[in-house]
């Protein structure tokens, strides 16, 4: 087995394990990847940087995207590992050697299933993590230096963890998104990509515009999957939770009388109703689910 083990922010790992996410984003202040390719579901610990250099936690690899500063901000709030987005511009300047703007593209690598070591268990990694290595290294369990970390890390997180973790995954890409504990963070990452960035229904394809959308709510125990989700322009959005606009199973829009009748509107909505979606997810598994349309169609439409 695999796992990356990849070099933190002390800031960073410091506010994030006093919260106890059970998802994060690992950022890079580059948006260039951290790594080539890396399956979902791979085991990611985090290691600290001097003077502490300990491994002191990790979590399983879900996605890795680019998104302006002020975008990861919003999907993924203080799992950012800052407090307000003004202090996470601050926090990636200083990893930074040109200026930072808010529309500055970042690495986004979505962590899920998080878990943290207490401190008096921190594995010592200075002997066995390359010390010119500034932003990961990848291990492998054949090897037996690498099976004997992966087993003192096993060790340390089940004897006394902030956040527990199922053992060992043997699952990776698409079946382990079925058994993870995926949250907002993640959900939103995946159906931005899903969608090519690109609303579900009028095709805009201005990031800051767009905005992942639930299919049958998450209070209403719908799932955190891209097959419960739209990516929707904002105002789209929001009419779509107030049920004034929906989709049927086969992906067409409709959009409610009371938009004219309450608030005297909306030629724009109108001139989509009846027309196929503009933008579906090439991949099958991403495509909305039927059963989650029909949902929204009978509990939250109104006519």
């Amino acid at each position: 087995m695999k796992f990356w083990v990849g070099v933190t922010d002390n800031r960073w790992y410091d506010f994030v394990a006093t919260r106890a996410f059970d998802e994060v984003n690992f950022w890079r202040p580059s948006s260039r990847p951290p790594f080539s390719t890396l399956p979902i579901g791979t085991p990611f610990l985090f290691k600290l940087k001097r003077p502490h250099n300990h491994l002191v936690g990790g979590g399983y690899f879900v996605r890795y995207t680019r998104l302006p500063l002020a975008t990861a901000w919003d999907v993924f709030g203080e799992q950012n590992g800052a407090r307000s987005l003004t202090e996470f511009r601050a926090l990636i300047a200083s990893n930074r050697s040109d200026p930072v703007e808010f529309a500055t593209q970042i690495g986004c690598v979505v962590l899920t299933n998080v878990f943290h070591i207490p401190r008096e268990r921190w594995i010592d990694a200075f002997a066995r993590f390359p010390p010119n290595v500034v932003t990961g290294s990848t291990y492998d369990t054949a090897a037996p230096d690498a099976l004997a970390l992966w087993n003192d890390v096993t060790h340390a997180r089940t004897t006394g963890v902030i956040a527990e973790v199922p053992q060992e995954q043997p699952r990776f890409g698409r079946p382990f998104l079925a058994h993870a504990r995926l949250g907002q963070g993640s959900f939103r990452t995946l159906v931005i990509d899903a969608y090519g960035r690109k609303c579900a229904a009028t095709g805009e394809s201005t990031l800051p515009a767009l905005e992942a959308a639930h299919i049958r709510s998450y209070a209403e125990e719908g799932p955190h999957s891209v097959s419960n989700g739209l990516l929707l322009r904002s105002d789209f959005h929001r009419l779509f939770d107030a049920g004034l606009v929906t989709v049927e199973p086969d992906y067409r829009i409709r959009i409610s009388g009371r938009i004219r009748d309450q608030y005297f509107n909306g030629k724009a909505y109108y001139r989509l109703n009846g027309q196929e979606l503009a933008h579906l997810p090439e991949h099958v598994d991403d495509l909305p689910n039927p059963e989650y349309l029909r949902w929204h169609n009978e509990a939250r439409f109104v006519e």
